[in-house]
């Protein structure tokens, strides 16, 4: 059985889907220790419909591509935003551990 078919069966299909993260992130973290670097998971729970700027949620389905804030504003691509919350995130944990 091809992984293409057994994508179509949806039981299957999350757990190939999750082998294929774990396998992602397993991958990163051991290029990452190899080249003396370190990797922050973080929970990316919210990363999308909050501001990165003021912190408010702005609700959003998947076809809204733009952040658009009414607190403060901020006008911004919503993935740009995400990852601007994802790494203020993985900055914040580091400096709970340190």
């Amino acid at each position: 059985m091809t992984i293409k078919t057994m994508m179509k069966n949806h039981s299957l299909a999350k757990s190939i889907g999750d082998a294929a993260w774990n396998l992602l992130i397993s991958t990163t973290i051991n290029k990452a220790e190899e080249a003396g670097c370190q990797v922050v998971l973080v929970n990316p729970a919210q990363t999308t419909q909050m501001c990165s700027i003021c912190g408010t949620i702005v609700k959003k389905t998947l076809s809204d591509r733009v952040h658009t804030c009414s607190h403060c504003g901020l006008i911004m691509d919503r993935d740009l935003n995400a990852s601007r919350n994802i790494m203020r995130l993985g900055l914040q944990s580091l400096a709970n551990t340190a």
